[in-house]
């Protein structure tokens, strides 16, 4: 038995395009590839875990079936790659006749010089050779990039990310009641649009043949902590606390501050509008940042601030 059976991240890779998540405008542009059997130079955009470098491959060896070179551009992120391994393949006609297609994986890390380079590699050989490049972050792919290319935002939508999740408990036979469906859009709501995250979770969740998700497990509770000691000014024992609970989240403070956010938005406080303004701030610089823990202690600081103010003013 293959070792991956048991992972269903594996086990429910997508292996064609119809396995992906995708709204309706981009299904439309995906299957004209397939009918046309030909792409641009393409920019996925999105989060981690949508399906950009799944879909990539998918182009390469289910619609062109073509002859193609996959680089992890956050590895080999520096100019010589583009030098050597992206001109060297680029410049030679395919055996077949056919163009080749060149995945650049993650390309929002490749060095500005590296991407200055690409830019006209790109152009010289575009007679042979398409590019297919996937980012988390489309500012950091500099702008003569991007208008080389068609960009195609994948953000999945919602309510596909819960029929998938439905399948993949149906391909396992666990059964789904009014009760198990609400848990289930939960489960998808605390780690959407990441279907590869909510995918790993599900299959923890799943105890013997039924779904077992116990909110406090999702960092509920853990949220309320936080929250409670901000409220009393205690910021220093929050960031203990969450320094203290890494392991329960997988130090993902980008989830944490999402949780953080959901959760002030139900809380009812007075000035909640600019406490949300401050978690999306935080949220936001959390994609420039070294040290994802000292921005979120500086988050609570900053909303410790926010609250203690509030207070004043009544």
């Amino acid at each position: 038995m293959n070792q991956f059976n048991s992972l269903w991240i594996e086990k429910y890779r997508p292996a064609i395009a119809g396995d992906i998540v995708l709204s309706s405008s981009n299904r439309l542009i995906i299957n004209k590839f397939y009918d046309d059997k030909e792409i641009p130079n393409l920019l996925f955009i999105g989060n981690a875990g949508i399906g950009k470098t799944s879909l990539a491959k998918i182009l390469v060896n289910d619609a062109l079936g073509c002859q193609y070179l996959y680089i992890n551009a956050s590895d080999e992120n520096g100019i010589d790659t583009i030098r050597t391994k992206v001109t060297n393949f680029s410049r030679v006609k395919s055996i077949d006749g056919n163009i080749k297609v060149i995945i650049l994986d993650e390309v929002d890390g490749l060095t500005l010089d590296a991407q200055r380079a690409l830019r006209n590699t790109m152009e010289e050989y575009s007679e042979y050779t398409r590019f297919i490049l996937t980012a988390n972050y489309k500012y950091k792919v500099i702008p003569a990039l991007q208008s080389r290319c068609q960009s195609l935002d994948l953000v999945p939508p919602f309510d596909l990310c819960i029929d998938r999740v439905t399948a993949i408990l149906g391909f396992e036979n666990i059964t789904i009641d009014e009760t198990l469906g609400s848990q289930v859009k939960e489960l998808v709501s605390e780690f959407y649009p990441d279907v590869r995250k909510t995918i790993n979770e599900l299959q923890k969740c799943c105890i013997d043949g039924k779904l077992v998700f116990n909110k406090e497990k999702s960092n509920d509770a853990l949220i309320k902590g936080i929250f409670g000691l901000i409220k009393q000014g205690k910021v220093l024992k929050a960031r203990r606390l969450v320094i203290q609970n890494e392991p329960s989240f997988n130090s993902d403070y980008n989830q944490l501050l999402k949780n953080l956010f959901n959760f002030i938005d139900i809380s009812g406080i007075s000035n909640a509008e600019k406490c949300l303004l401050t978690v999306s701030e935080y949220m936001y610089r959390m994609a420039f940042v070294m040290d994802p823990e000292i921005n979120f202690y500086s988050c609570l600081i900053q909303l410790s601030i926010n609250i203690s103010q509030a207070l004043q003013d009544k």
